[in-house]
């Protein structure tokens, strides 16, 4: 495992982070079993960043990680631990109830005690704001990190899928550095190498988190809008890249986005414990910048002007 200092912290994570997402499962005995195999495997890899949200598995996710912490405390000592909040999902059976995105103070508190409960841990290393909240007050956002802070309740702050402006106008009354931006980051969401985001991480020193770095290749991505002839294409490019590497295809995918300037750590949300020890495989090729750009010509279906 490769470990890289988070900036604007005393932090030094693994450079994959593992994503806990999908831990929980459907909950039943046999899929929090499998879950927590996993969490030993990346430990046992060399993974010591876990990536939570509140409502990954509807929290347990999180008590799932809190039941691993508590049956070996020792644990939490060598470990970086992350969490979301500020997406409410629809209850359902209220009609004005709608899923919605809340960072008001009382739902911000009330959400990291919540997480801190589930996993049984007196602080987090980092908390995120998950999605932008439309209706966000800077200001109230800027206290109530403040509250956190003072409180020994959060070490660090980010924010994840933020657009440029948006990071720009929460760190205009920020009186600590915003050190994350988790975004989406894969061949087929590109977005953030055009409009600015990656540049913004680099200028201000905030870690960019790739979530889903494998959509679009081991997995379809989120509102995929490939056709054949695109897919066709980038298999074929990266089938000649995984023979020339000596890895899999998905493992260059890693790499593509492993050697971007401004750091990106990917989240590896595998429960497999063979696939989380075969992405570290990434972090060794020595991929260069002409087949970055084989790669990207494949994705767009033409050369860059």
């Amino acid at each position: 495992m490769q470990f890289k200092h988070l900036q604007n912290t005393e932090l030094t994570s693994s450079r994959l982070i593992y994503g806990c997402m999908r831990i929980a499962g459907d909950n039943n005995l046999s899929d929090r079993n499998k879950g927590k195999a996993a969490i030993y495997a990346a430990i046992e890899a060399g993974y010591n960043h876990f990536d939570h949200a509140d409502i990954y598995g509807g929290g347990e996710c999180e008590s799932l990680f809190g039941e691993l912490l508590k049956e070996t405390p020792s644990l939490r000592d060598d470990m970086i631990i992350t969490s979301k909040a500020g997406i409410r999902p629809s209850k359902g059976d209220e009609e004005y109830d709608p899923t919605r995105y809340d960072f008001s103070q009382k739902y911000i508190l009330e959400s990291v005690e919540g997480s801190l409960s589930r996993l049984g841990i007196e602080q987090l290393d980092m908390f995120l704001l998950h999605r932008p909240d439309f209706l966000m007050n800077v200001h109230e956002v800027a206290e109530t990190f403040a509250i956190l802070k003072a409180s020994g309740k959060v070490k660090h702050f980010g924010v994840s899928n933020f657009k440029p402006s948006q990071v720009e106008l929460l760190r205009s009354v920020m009186s600590m550095p915003l050190v994350a931006n988790q975004v989406e980051i894969n061949i087929h969401n590109v977005d953030t190498l055009l409009d600015g985001t990656l540049d913004q991480c680099q200028q201000h020193k905030i870690t960019p988190i790739a979530w889903c770095p494998l959509g679009g290749v081991a997995y379809s991505a989120w509102g995929n809008t490939f056709d054949i002839d695109d897919e066709q294409r980038i298999e074929n490019e990266l089938r000649q890249q995984a023979n020339k590497y000596q890895c899999q295809a998905w493992q260059v995918i890693l790499a593509w986005i492993l050697l971007h300037p401004s750091g990106i750590f990917p989240i590896i949300g595998s429960t497999t414990p063979e696939r989380i020890e075969a992405a570290k495989i990434a972090l060794d090729l020595e991929y260069s910048r002409e087949d970055w750009y084989r790669l990207f010509e494949a994705r767009n279906g033409e050369t860059v002007p």
